[in-house]
């Protein structure tokens, strides 16, 4: 691994960790050897093929993983990724506890890596979901009923910030908890704002 393929805020993170250090410097010089790009986003390295996500090294409190950004277009020959939660759509993880299976698969990542390199010079990209896929809570559609400027607002969303609030409202189990998400968020919904905006 050549130094300067390196990213400083890399080597301040790996510094900086506690938990998952050895399996991270594993994976980091995997991914190097597949000539990809080491920067540093979303607080996680992150390795780039011509300005493309390929893969994240990230950890959890039972695993770290390698997630492959466009995952759900890879093969995957060997039934290692897993898609973290239903509502993840393109993203996928291979996870790993130790040290001993990132070297046990080593060259399965490595093909990984080079097949999602493959698939960003194909230029393939995730069919996402469409929002009217997504099911709006009843809760919702009655607030559109009883104010139809709220609705309008929502229509005048973008799909990613419509999608994060049918997921945030439908994420609620009891429609009591549904009707008080959407009154709170109401209002930024009216202003043309995202839940996290």
């Amino acid at each position: 691994m050549t130094k300067s393929r390196t990213n400083p805020k890399v080597d301040e993170f790996l510094g900086k960790s506690k938990k998952w250090k050895e399996e991270y410097e594993t994976l980091r010089n995997i991914v190097l050897d597949c000539e990809l790009t080491e920067e540093f986003k979303w607080m996680h390295p992150c390795y780039t093929f011509e300005n493309k996500n390929i893969v994240l090294i990230h950890g959890f409190k039972e695993y770290c993983a390698l997630l492959f950004h466009k995952g759900a277009l890879l093969q995957d020959a060997h039934g290692l990724l897993i898609q973290q939660t239903e509502n993840v759509q393109g993203a996928r993880q291979i996870r790993f506890t130790n040290v001993q299976e990132i070297v046990a698969t080593e060259s399965i990542l490595k093909a990984y890596i080079h097949e999602a390199i493959e698939v960003e010079k194909a230029g393939l990209e995730v069919e996402f979901k469409k929002n009217e896929e997504f099911i709006i809570p009843e809760e919702l559609h009655n607030k559109f009923d009883d104010i139809p400027a709220l609705k309008t607002a929502f229509e005048a969303l973008t799909p990613g910030r419509q999608r994060a609030y049918i997921l945030y409202f439908s994420q609620a189990k009891q429609s009591k908890t549904r009707e008080s998400r959407i009154e709170k968020c109401m209002q930024k919904i009216l202003d043309g704002k995202g839940l996290k905006d």
